[in-house]
């Protein structure tokens, strides 16, 4: 058991019930907090008044320690353990994201969460074709020696899974490890655990919105090398997992279908933008042995390592937040447009974050709730 300590304890205190789950308590805010105060304690000891700072009407809710060890021991009783980044099981190439989760639950064999992963993902209301190719090159990747990751979901996803059992497949859990959707594939997540894994950055309880599966498939991609996409009309979720996968600088692949086939229209459009065109379980595994030969290596951080500016002045702050919209802008120009600091900026952004008035977006930008 993770003693609540460190990560685990800024984790555990600051993470939101599974009914209050507001998205401005981001991974980055954890990491910024620890590398700023040195001491999840501290940090603790500061939230509040740093979210007054950025205009919260009220300070957000601390769960005690007891709570936090509570939901300790109910992970403990279904065989889930808790792990930080750089621990044993937490996937590494995860642990590279800037937004990786400080805390992630994981069940089954840790070590296979340690090895080369090929995502999986596609059309829940696939074709019979479709499903076909998704379990033979699955089965195929995981005779060849990797393991096949994917979101647990209908159609592409349920069969990637169930053909490489045998070597070893890993769910990616949009909901709590006790809150599994859709609800009848827990038979086939008890199945797939007794060779592989699954894994979750949401507390227990936690019952999985539309609003969730987009953060589950940046762990999809996030763990993996690569992302094939089998089948994906246009505007579907699966589309949303390669575009984070691209922006992670992960390699993305594509199954070409028919042009008559609305469920091949998002696959053929990425093949169009420079996706690996694949038709077999070779052309990924071409595609990603040079990438497995490089040591894994920590991604760049937004904040560079550079410590924090709390002490901003009243017209420091004003005069960031009065540049700050509905319309993303870059961390950048925030910088240059303010003529402040990059600790005071940051500084600011967090504070606001914490209140729940910022989001971030893709590619270092932010805006105002």
């Amino acid at each position: 058991m993770i003693a609540i300590s460190g990560w685990a304890k800024l984790v555990r205190h600051a993470r939101p019930s599974p009914q209050h789950h507001p998205p401005h308590r981001r991974p980055r805010t954890f990491r910024s907090l620890l590398q700023h105060f040195g001491d999840a304690g501290a940090a603790l000891e500061r939230l509040p008044d740093l979210a007054r700072r950025g205009g919260a009407a009220r300070p957000g809710r601390i769960c005690s320690e007891d709570s936090a060890r509570a939901e300790l021991d109910a992970a403990a009783k279904i065989g889930v353990s808790l792990v930080v980044p750089d621990e044993a099981g937490y996937p590494p190439r995860l642990a590279t994201l800037d937004d990786a989760p400080p805390l992630l639950g994981i069940r089954g064999a840790p070590d296979l969460l340690m090895r080369s992963m090929i995502a999986i993902v596609g059309s829940r209301n696939a074709s019979g074709a479709g499903l076909k190719f998704a379990a033979t090159i699955a089965r195929d990747l995981g005779d060849a020696g990797f393991v096949v990751i994917s979101g647990l979901a209908r159609g592409i996803d349920q069969a990637a899974h169930r053909a490489s059992m045998a070597s070893g497949t890993v769910a990616v859990l949009a909901g709590g490890h006790d809150r599994i959707y859709p609800p009848e594939h827990e038979d086939l997540l008890a199945a797939l655990l007794e060779a592989g894994g699954a894994i979750s950055e949401m507390p227990l309880g936690h019952v999985p919105r539309a609003r969730d599966f987009p953060r589950r498939n940046r762990l999809i991609s996030g763990a993996a090398l690569g992302v094939v996409v089998v089948e994906a009309a246009h505007r579907s979720g699966s589309l949303i997992t390669a575009r984070i996968a691209a922006e992670q600088g992960r390699e993305v692949f594509a199954v070409p279908g028919s042009p008559l086939d609305p469920r091949a229209a998002g696959t053929n459009d990425l093949i169009k933008q420079g996706a690996t065109l694949v038709t077999e379980a070779s052309d990924v595994i071409n595609a990603v042995e040079p990438i497995m030969e490089r040591p894994i290596m920590l991604g760049a951080r937004e904040d560079n390592g550079e410590p924090l500016d709390f002490e901003a002045d009243s017209s420091d702050r004003a005069r960031i937040v009065n540049l700050l919209g509905p319309s993303p802008v870059s961390l950048d120009d925030l910088i240059r447009m303010s003529d402040a600091s990059p600790a005071i900026v940051r500084a600011v952004l967090l504070e606001l974050e914490l209140a729940g008035r910022l989001e971030r977006h893709g590619g270092g930008l932010v805006s105002l709730i």
